[in-house]
């Protein structure tokens, strides 16, 4: 019978490119590797690796074993971080990142509780892009982040939905779109275009540029008052421009082919590099108990 200290072995010599490389990174014996390697075929009598280069090569069987080895590894560690967070006292520290655009004191009335029920948990909210909250969660350096949810799998973290925003294209009230009854895109590339992009330089799946001059922003609430500056057009999350759309300050453009503005999903991202505990799980439980509905969050 196999092992996960095979299975372990078997997937590391796969991303070192050899049997030496593992070896350091694992450190352990080259001759180590490969008996672990060697026992390994014997178990499941399947060879891996094709010896007849320097340079190990995987069979096309291997190739197919692979990914499953993966998930089998992430599965035990995810077990072992359960069992564990299961017998642990409350975190020391929490780290919360979520996208600076769905901050709101309905997002913060959630996290309220948190100090009267784990008085000597450190809690640290990071406000950022989406991009960069989920590079947060997968290297561990956030416990829980909150995004806007592109339907990708997230094979390094857990994942659940909470809701939809609506996003609505924005002008200034003297903008010449904003003198147009319906916009069409051939409208909108005419003008300057404020858009959101992240520090990795990375533009949201639907408010991506479109216009020949654009001017970048990584928080929408820079896009906002960019764009009430009257220096171009933008799309924003309504949560943060609604009230300024009431009072004249901006103003939703009618555009043809997303005329009550565009909706998208909000997710959440769990970690699974570290072991969670009583404050994530409740925080957790906490916030599938919610949902965020256009513009605020209501419970379920």
């Amino acid at each position: 019978m196999y092992s996960f200290e095979q299975l372990k072995v078997f997937v590391t010599v796969c991303e070192c490119g050899s049997f030496s490389a593992a070896a350091r990174k694992l450190k352990r014996a080259q001759s180590g590797v490969s008996q672990a390697i060697a026992n390994l075929e014997i178990a499941i009598n399947q060879d891996l690796f094709s010896r007849e280069k320097n340079t190990p090569e995987l069979t096309e069987n291997a190739k197919a074993l692979l990914p499953i080895a993966r998930s089998l590894l992430h599965q035990q560690k995810y077990f072992d971080q359960k069992v564990e967070s299961l017998s642990n006292e409350y975190e020391h520290e929490l780290v919360i990142a979520i996208d600076e655009s769905l901050i709101s004191d309905d997002f913060l009335q959630i996290l309220e509780p948190l100090a009267a029920k784990f008085p000597i948990t450190n809690i640290e909210i990071v406000a950022s892009s989406t991009f960069d909250v989920e590079i947060m969660v997968s290297t561990g350096k956030a416990h829980l982040g909150i995004v806007y949810a592109d339907g990708e799998l997230k094979v390094d973290m857990d994942f659940f939905l909470l809701g939809q925003a609506r996003f609505l294209t924005i002008s200034s009230p003297e903008h010449e779109l904003a003198q147009l009854p319906i916009v069409h895109d051939a409208d909108l590339k005419r003008y300057r275009q404020c858009v959101h992009r992240s520090y990795q330089q990375k533009e949201l799946w639907f408010s991506y540029g479109i216009s020949t001059v654009i001017w970048y922003a990584n928080t929408h609430q820079t896009l906002v008052e960019l764009t009430q500056k009257g220096i171009g057009w933008a799309n924003v999350p309504e949560l943060l421009v609604n009230h300024k759309i009431e009072q004249g300050q901006l103003v939703a453009l009618p555009v043809a082919h997303e005329y009550n503005g565009w909706l998208t999903s909000i997710g959440c991202l769990i970690s699974r590099r570290h072991a969670g505990g009583p404050v994530l799980e409740y925080l957790t439980n906490s916030l599938q108990r919610y949902h965020f509905n256009d513009q605020r969050w209501e419970l379920k």
